[in-house]
């Protein structure tokens, strides 16, 4: 069931939202060849502390198998090859990496959920270029959501101008509700069917979060067996942004000025 948020409660995920934005920005200033994801990851969780929050992820909860584990950092740090929820470590970030920072608050009760790729040193035209796209897939998303359109609209939106540009839609992983819990119901693809799925309603809080790859888009579990990564290896790229339904359109929570 999707849940529906009274203006009160999405007040209170634009807070926690601009807190997210705000320390996301500091998290990115950091990057840098020669310092380590746990470095990062510190800094993520000492920053959401001072911030009266706690991490949405740390202590997370999921089923690997008929295994329950509980996700063991503040921040999800997945380079290169990686896609999503790569676990921070003594890696160091080298020139020419490319790193997704994904993160998330929960603050007075409500979580918001963000990520960025960023490069770190110089890095070259393709893969800046993957960057590029899969941030412009994600604007372009956004635009989709209002009320009256479907989740079909977004996934469609996302996987015609990605392929479009030469690179794959991850399809195994996709976006989220959000709200008292970190993950509530849509799941949201980034492909599909204009006019398809459930329509999108006034009040609706989801996570919209592109996924791509420039090579294929099948995934498998990375070395941590926490994070998921490209089958053949080749770079991938990711952003997310937390997005409230009104009546005119889409409010981003999470906005980085």
């Amino acid at each position: 069931m999707i849940l529906i948020k009274t203006p009160k409660e999405i007040a209170i995920m634009a807070k926690g939202g601009k807190i997210l934005a705000g320390i996301m920005k500091k998290l990115e200033n950091k990057v840098k060849p020669g310092i380590t994801t746990k470095e990062l990851d510190r800094l993520a969780e000492s920053l959401i502390l001072k911030s009266g929050g706690k991490c949405s992820f740390k202590g997370y909860k999921s089923t690997d198998g008929e295994t329950i584990r509980a996700f063991p950092a503040c921040l999800c740090t997945s380079i290169n090859e990686e896609i999503v929820h790569a676990v921070p470590s003594a890696r160091i970030l080298k020139d020419g990496d490319i790193i997704s920072l994904d993160l998330g608050i929960f603050f007075r009760g409500f979580h918001t959920d963000m990520a960025i790729t960023v490069p770190v040193g110089k890095v070259d035209f393709e893969t800046l270029r993957l960057i590029r796209i899969t941030k412009k897939s994600l604007k372009l998303a956004i635009k989709k959501v209002r009320p009256g359109n479907t989740f079909g609209d977004i996934g469609n939106t996302i996987q015609r101008y990605v392929e479009d540009q030469g690179f794959n839609v991850v399809r195994e992983l996709c976006g989220h509700g959000i709200g008292r819990e970190l993950h509530e119901d849509p799941q949201i693809l980034n492909y599909g069917k204009r006019h398809t799925g459930e329509r999108i309603k006034e009040g609706m809080v989801f996570c919209l979060e592109p996924m791509v790859t420039v090579g294929d888009w099948h995934i498998k579990k990375s070395k941590d067996t926490y994070g998921y990564q490209t089958t053949d290896n080749s770079l991938s790229a990711h952003f997310e942004q937390t997005i409230a339904v009104t009546k005119d359109g889409a409010k981003i929570l999470t906005m980085v000025k």
